[in-house]
């Protein structure tokens, strides 16, 4: 069975999620990122404890800045040290999507629950694609 992980990269923060069972996905913990080294290292170990096979990065398709964030997003997978199945997933609007479900819900907008949740989403339209 896949162990399937999504991440959501920010400029301060990288939402995580995971689906262990092909079926489920599930927010995880968010990582702060402090710089580009360090947040791809702490990426690597979260892909690494998960024994993640599969890995879906959101990516941004359409509006103004897309080509420069792809070319950010793409460049951050590249000091990854993953080797397994890599895979790019349009993120348009899950960011919105994820505050809009959260709404009332989470106070705290900077620990990270929302990037997660948006990772989530992003997720959820890979495993519903295939």
């Amino acid at each position: 069975m896949l162990k399937i992980a999504a991440i959501d990269i920010g400029l301060k923060r990288i939402g995580c999620a995971i689906c262990l069972d092909e079926k489920t996905a599930m927010p995880v913990e968010a990582i702060l990122r402090k710089n580009r080294n360090q947040a791809a290292s702490a990426v690597d170990r979260f892909l690494d404890s998960y024994e993640i096979d599969t890995l879906i990065v959101g990516i941004p398709k359409g509006g103004e800045s897309s080509d420069e964030m792809q070319r950010r997003i793409e460049h951050f997978v590249s000091l990854l040290s993953f080797d397994q199945k890599l895979f790019y997933q349009d993120e348009y609007g899950s960011s919105y999507e994820a505050k809009e479900m959260m709404k009332g819900i989470v106070k705290q907008k900077r620990d990270g629950k929302i990037d997660s949740i948006a990772a989530k989403i992003i997720l959820e339209r890979w495993l519903d694609s295939r």
